[in-house]
């Protein structure tokens, strides 16, 4: 079978900025992408069918599981990563398929690229495994999240950390006039960094971050706190233009299976992905790793987007109302061809 790994390339990373208003509505090459993108999926894949795919932590999972043999198109892989990086890439045509969490796929909209999710990861009992926790300040004293007002906070809009912040504000009471919003990119350890350097009180932080965060700078003050709220969605996503084609539908459905049963070697062999990917991979200590595995818990992978869907339109809802953007139907942001796939591929079900 024809399948080919190529080097990763190498984007110019941008963040966005401020969303411009009135890009929601669509051309007629975007409706004719669209009804494209609801014609059946092809039964198997065609020959010379390429994925251009950005999902690299997930990629190793595949290559580690034996997934990879089961690509029957060519794969080139890329290090994207993240909503920024994904929605600059699929505006130059660049990627077919990224990995991000739920608010790019709102974003990509709102700045006249419409796409669509084919798949979603959530987290089992996701309040206790959470991915964010709220990090504050040394110095600073923020025990509940009513104690943010008046407070430097970190926000990136277009990415997931910043709806955090707009739905622990709407949580707490506050709006973002109670606060003082900071404009910071949240790629590696930025919020981190800006916390121990009092550039800002509160910021959102993710992954081995938390523990680090927690580590380096508890002597001096420094806490986290939890937020109590959902932050676990994953998702796969590519443009509609993408999905409008035949060949790269038909591919996508390919790799969304191998996405989810990679998904499923890593939970069964926990110990195997520590020391391939956390330890001799991204060079994180064995108990960064463990930490890691740990705080995700398991996947729920549903073969049902109905309440995902259902949370993700109260996201849009809050953010329309937040930013100014209008205002769109959570429904339109999934590809429900797609819906039973990964969750069949996952449990063991249809290949």
């Amino acid at each position: 079978m024809k399948r080919t790994i190529v080097a990763r390339r190498t984007f110019l990373t941008a963040t966005l900025g401020a969303v411009a208003l009135g890009l929601t509505a669509c051309g007629a090459d975007d409706v004719a992408d669209a009804q494209a993108a609801d014609a059946p999926l092809l039964d198997s894949v065609p020959k010379d069918t390429k994925l251009v795919v950005g999902d690299k932590e997930h990629q190793k999972a595949i290559e580690f599981s034996g997934e990879a043999k089961n690509l029957t198109f060519d794969v080139e892989w890329t290090s994207l990563s993240g909503g920024p990086q994904t929605l600059e890439a699929f505006r130059a045509h660049a990627l077919d398929i990224g990995a991000v969490a739920d608010i790019p796929p709102i974003h990509s909209h709102w700045t006249g690229i419409p796409t669509r999710i084919v798949a979603s990861r959530f987290r089992q009992d996701p309040l206790n495994h959470p991915v964010y926790r709220l990090g504050i300040a040394p110095g600073v004293t923020v025990a509940t999240l009513a104690d943010i007002r008046g407070k430097k906070v970190a926000y990136s809009p277009g990415q997931a950390q910043g709806a955090l912040v707009l739905r622990v504000l709407h949580k707490a009471g506050l709006t973002k006039e109670d606060v003082k919003l900071v404009e910071l990119p949240s790629t590696g350890d930025v919020y981190a960094n800006a916390l121990a350097a009092r550039q800002v009180d509160v910021a959102p932080i993710g992954g081995v971050q938390i523990k680090r965060y927690e580590t380096k700078y508890g002597k001096d003050g420094a806490t986290t706190i939890a937020h109590g709220l959902r932050d676990d969605p994953g998702h796969l996503y590519a443009p509609i233009t993408v999905l409008a084609d035949p060949g790269k539908a038909a591919a996508i459905r390919q790799y969304v299976q191998v996405w989810a049963r990679a998904w499923r070697w890593r939970e069964a062999n926990p110990q195997e992905w520590i020391d391939r990917y956390y330890v001799k991979d991204q060079g994180l200590s064995r108990e960064d790793g463990q930490w890691l595995v740990d705080n995700a818990g398991k996947s729920d992978i549903p073969a049902s987007w109905a309440d995902a869907i259902a949370r993700h339109q109260e996201t849009i809802d809050l953010l329309a109302k937040e930013t100014g953007n209008k205002p769109l139907k959570a429904e339109e942001l999934y590809d429900r061809r797609y819906e039973t796939i990964a969750a069949d591929a996952f449990t063991g079900g249809a290949q």
